[in-house]
């Protein structure tokens, strides 16, 4: 398993969850990808893209002004959405 960041602080909806994409679209199935936000709608954004792509959100935690989430790659279907 890997760990990959994605730095997407100072964007707003929708290009948090563009990058992540993208990003995702990247990775292995069982790599995980922590992303960086400060865009307070990112929480809600974050797990409704997981839930409709399958992908796992881990963790959603906000650390002072940010909002960090750990999301696990699942398998080759996930990559729609």
């Amino acid at each position: 398993m890997e760990e990959h960041v994605l730095d997407v602080r100072g964007l707003s909806c929708p290009m948090p969850i563009v990058k992540t994409k993208k990003t995702m679209d990247q990775l292995q199935a069982g790599n995980q990808l922590v992303v960086l936000a400060t865009d307070p709608g990112a929480v809600a954004d974050f797990e409704a893209w997981t839930k409709r792509t399958g992908h796992k959100l881990l963790q959603a935690e906000k650390v002072g002004n940010e909002f960090h989430f750990r999301i696990e790659k699942v398998g080759l279907k996930a990559q729609e959405g």
